[in-house]
């Protein structure tokens, strides 16, 4: 089974090439909602972050605040690197435990959705690498829409990631989603098509919707 990445910038798009991907039956596995899994109500994950970070992580119902969160390791490193160390260990045992069922069941081909991926390290473990840009002006818009934050708070996330033209330098295969949405998704279709060919793998086993 082959296992490739998928990543970008913070309001680049990747959730619509997964979505393509999955709409055409391939395996997607989402990194993001790994992460959710794994700090979800009642979970090890949450009870180990809030130990580390103190209650104020928590909401008045007792699920993760999420958003103060996400203020806190984009502006302090430090602090990001504390939060990382909890949950990315239980990201990789959701995440091999997938993989092990995909493989299991006789998936070929598998994406590995993971926004900072190259952040990470895992350039060189998921390929080939497909990377989806978009100047920073539709990142901004894409996002502040999406999580009902502050253009100023986005501009902070962008720059606490590498920077998206790294990222682009690193591909195998980039999607440029600036423009229209039929030609993002036609070039979905064509970097899914050369990645089965990459793999001898029949791009007719993922038949667009």
């Amino acid at each position: 089974m082959h296992v490739f990445g998928l990543t970008g910038g913070i309001g680049s798009g990747k959730s619509t090439i997964a979505s393509r991907f999955r709409a055409r039956g391939l395996p997607v596995i989402d990194s993001d909602t790994l992460a959710r899994a794994v700090l979800a109500p009642g979970s090890v994950g949450l009870a180990a972050l809030v130990e580390e970070l103190g209650p104020w992580v928590l909401q008045a119902d007792g699920t993760l605040d999420r958003a103060a969160v996400a203020r806190l390791v984009f502006a302090d490193s430090t602090a990001r690197a504390r939060v990382e160390a909890i949950t990315h260990p239980r990201i990789r045992q959701l995440r091999e435990a997938q993989l092990l069922a995909l493989k299991r069941g006789g998936e070929p081909l598998v994406c590995n959705e993971v926004p900072l991926l190259v952040e990470v390290g895992l350039t060189n473990v998921l390929r080939p690498l497909v990377v989806v840009s978009a100047s920073e002006d539709h990142q901004l818009a894409r996002a502040s829409a999406r999580d009902g934050a502050s253009l100023e708070a986005v501009r902070a996330r962008i720059a606490a990631q590498l920077p998206l033209r790294e990222k682009v330098a690193l591909a195998d295969h980039v999607i440029d989603n600036d423009g229209e949405l039929c030609a993002t998704l036609a070039r979905a279709d064509e970097v899914l098509a050369a990645i089965c060919r990459t793999f001898e793998i029949d791009p007719e086993r993922y038949p667009r919707p």
